[in-house]
């Protein structure tokens, strides 16, 4: 029960720290609809999404599976933005970054505590606290850089994608949602490869 409430309060702070680096990003391109909207802070209590931020964790931690989720979307002004469409895509991605980034941290820690375990006792249950903290937000980096409606790798595919495909943006945003809940029951495997070789990268285990 312990470590069920521990990845999900690590799953919490993950997501809150990916919708303010929205904000953030947001905010230095000219738009500081975040700001004014309270939600450049780490309070908890302004990001929770009852559904993603407590709902879905506590399902998947209870049937033992990629614990992942989600908080409410920091929203922006592209009419603020002094170049919508490439600004748009930074902002996106500065929420996987900053969860790569997290990763990456606590994965030099856990590099530092493997070696060190080899003089000290009982810190196996620090580097397993650790682990989980990397994994979840690896999971939430790759979760989030595909491609679908509404996850920040569809507005870096948008922009990217030529004028003349407007029209699959155009599908890609009407059924996008119902996509993505397919992905999740039916392809979330196929990301496993990838956020293990991920892992294996940044702790070198």
């Amino acid at each position: 029960m312990e470590m069920i409430l521990f990845q999900i309060v690590i799953l919490l702070f993950s997501v809150v720290i990916h919708e303010i680096s929205h904000g953030f990003m947001a905010e230095r391109f000219g738009d500081d609809t975040a700001r004014r909207m309270g939600r450049l802070t780490l309070n908890p209590i302004k990001h929770i999404d009852p559904i993603g931020s407590i709902l879905v964790p506590i399902v998947l931690a209870a049937l033992g599976g990629v614990v992942f989720g989600w908080a409410k979307p920091v929203l922006y002004n592209p009419r603020n933005l002094k170049n919508p469409e490439r600004d748009s895509m930074f902002i996106a991605l500065a929420g996987p970054i900053s969860n790569i980034t997290i990763a990456v941290v606590f994965g030099i820690l856990f590099r530092v505590l493997t070696i060190s375990s080899l003089a000290i006792s009982n810190i196996s249950s620090v580097i397993i606290l650790i682990s989980f903290i990397i994994q979840i937000n690896i999971v939430l980096a790759v979760f989030n850089l595909l491609p679908i409606p509404p996850l920040d790798g569809s507005r870096v595919l948008f922009t990217l994608l030529p004028r003349s495909a407007q029209k699959i943006r155009i599908m890609f945003e009407k059924y996008g949602f119902l996509i993505l809940v397919a992905f999740i029951f039916l392809g979330f495997d196929f990301l496993f490869p990838i956020m293990e070789f991920l892992f294996h990268i940044i702790t070198g285990a």
